[in-house]
């Protein structure tokens, strides 16, 4: 038994993450694992920060003028902190060939784990200080296509870089704009790192978490669009640990049980406000 659970959590730990990056809407944004540390306390994360000085005048005599760069490590915490324990009976998984347990794990990433992290993701960027998210209503392709190059066009004039920037986008809009078929559409949906389109149910300007899942919170919008350049936000996955059980360890019941946690942050670098800009529909 004890070998059948080590391949088992090997399996099941390779599945998930799999399913977890083939279902994301926003694992685009998720930041680079080596370049975040553990941080004192179990809710924190440590984020290398860099400040330097700009150009001087060269003096033809003495050369080059001195430049300061200061490395610097940023501690943020965790915010994102949610789990789940489940049993299946072993008559049960054994009745259905072992299948109630074993999808259990996949299903649970794809249909809840999912989508909740997209929309807590969404929701915390679109809730950043300094971030340009406005009201927008559109019924025609062109309106789309103009409020989205509008907001690409005003993160160019803040000196956001024009590379690995993200758009999310509901899948009506997008129709919409790829329907003209014109050059200037084609012009501007080539000019992002990728296109992401989201679900409505996972796009809010606001959620609300409960023991049962998440939901639009009150006084939230439905979104339209948002663009977010991906060095501006801060998207790191501290512990994510599926966790088995089997009915010979369990000493509750004759029973599998799966539980999975998931401790992540979703936020933005003080100073990178500007690289995110999108619109949401205040009639929703």
């Amino acid at each position: 038994m004890a070998n059948n659970i080590q391949k088992f959590k090997k399996y099941i730990a390779t599945i998930l993450d799999a399913v977890y990056k083939v279902a994301s809407k926003t694992a685009v944004l998720d930041g680079a694992a080596e370049l975040a540390r553990e941080g004192a306390n179990a809710d924190e994360l440590v984020i290398p920060m860099i400040e330097m000085d700009g150009l001087a005048d060269y003096d033809r005599a003495s050369g080059y003028k001195a430049g300061n760069v200061t490395l610097t490590n940023e501690t943020v915490k965790c915010n994102f902190d949610r789990g789940r324990m489940f049993t299946v009976d072993n008559v049960d998984n054994m009745d259905t060939a072992g299948v109630a347990f074993s999808r259990l794990g996949s299903e649970f990433i794809r249909t809840k784990v999912t989508p909740e992290l997209d929309a807590f993701r969404i929701a915390k960027y679109v809730s950043i200080e300094g971030a340009d998210v406005t009201a927008g209503t559109y019924t025609t392709g062109e309106e789309v296509l103009k409020a989205i190059a509008a907001k690409a066009d005003a993160m160019t004039d803040a000196e956001v870089p024009e590379e690995d920037r993200h758009l999310f986008i509901t899948s009506t809009l997008l129709g919409l704009v790829r329907d003209l078929d014109t050059t200037k559409s084609k012009e501007v949906l080539n000019s992002f790192a990728s296109i992401q389109k989201m679900p409505q149910s996972r796009f809010y300007s606001a959620i609300e978490q409960s023991d049962n899942g998440y939901a639009k919170a009150e006084g939230g919008h439905a979104m339209n669009f948002l663009i977010v350049h991906k060095p501006a936000v801060i998207q790191y996955a501290k512990h994510v640990k599926p966790k088995v059980v089997d009915p010979d360890t369990n000493q509750d019941a004759d029973a599998w049980k799966y539980g999975y946690r998931n401790v992540s942050i979703a936020d933005a670098y003080k100073n990178k406000a500007a690289g995110i800009a999108g619109t949401y529909n205040n009639a929703n």
